[in-house]
């Protein structure tokens, strides 16, 4: 399946080349910006020292900034699973919305037909599983909210470019608010290590333990993310 792109040079990216086989991931972001030409410029910009491989535009448009095979900087620090750093392993992807800061919206249709497209071309030519297409908020909790609870997961589970949980929704938001015992807590934080979430001891910080559980909802119950687990989060989390 072929691509229509629009090529425009960004020079951030990071040498030598690297092979086919080190491309492991897929990761979505958002821009976080007000005008989509400044955010193009600024991926562009060597004094921005960020980049990625692709850039979505608000009506569907895809250009391409850096080629795949060399490391772009649009990771930073990050963790999954057993990888640090994911810059080395991924392909990144940003889609022109202006985020949280700047009036948050919905994804155009325009945007995720265009997504969906190069997801899959990517996703073949690199032989990515499903379980490695992710949002920088799950790789860098942290520090980052992107793609954000509008961006629609469930929908590109349903195209095999995502996970998803097979529960009921109307069930299982009769479990919304009711509080966790202890030992379900610890287990809750070991769903989502095994999920690839990166690992939370629980006498660390309640700040980054409440990161985690947004990165968390942001993706599986987006309808409420308030950084708190209950009993509907953990039976999601045990059924991925």
């Amino acid at each position: 399946m072929g691509l229509n792109l629009t090529r425009k040079y960004s020079i951030n990216f990071n040498l030598p080349k690297r092979s086919k086989k080190k491309i492991k991931f897929l990761i979505i972001h958002y821009t976080g910006m007000i005008k989509e030409a400044e955010a193009i410029e600024r991926l562009c910009d060597p004094k921005a020292k960020v980049s990625s491989h692709y850039f979505i535009r608000n009506k569907g448009s895809i250009i391409n900034l850096v080629p795949d095979l060399y490391e772009a900087w649009h990771a930073g620090k990050s963790g999954w699973r057993d990888f640090k750093s994911l810059n080395k392993y991924s392909i990144g992807i940003e889609i022109n919305n202006p985020g949280h800061e700047y009036g948050y919206k919905n994804f155009s249709k325009k945007q995720i037909f265009s997504l969906i497209k190069l997801l899959k071309f990517l996703k073949k030519k690199y032989n990515i599983k499903k379980t490695n297409i992710l949002g920088h908020s799950d790789i860098s909790p942290d520090r980052k909210k992107d793609p954000g609870e509008k961006f629609p997961w469930r929908y590109l589970a349903k195209k095999n470019l995502s996970i998803w949980h097979k529960l009921n929704e109307k069930k299982i938001k009769t479990f919304r608010n009711i509080k966790l015992e202890d030992n379900e807590i610890k287990k809750f934080f070991n769903n989502l290590h095994k999920i690839g979430y990166s690992k939370v001891n629980q006498n660390k910080k309640k700040l980054e333990q409440s990161n985690l559980i947004k990165a968390f909802q942001r993706k599986f119950r987006q309808d409420l993310v308030n950084g708190k687990v209950d009993k509907e989060c953990y039976l999601i989390s045990k059924s991925i």
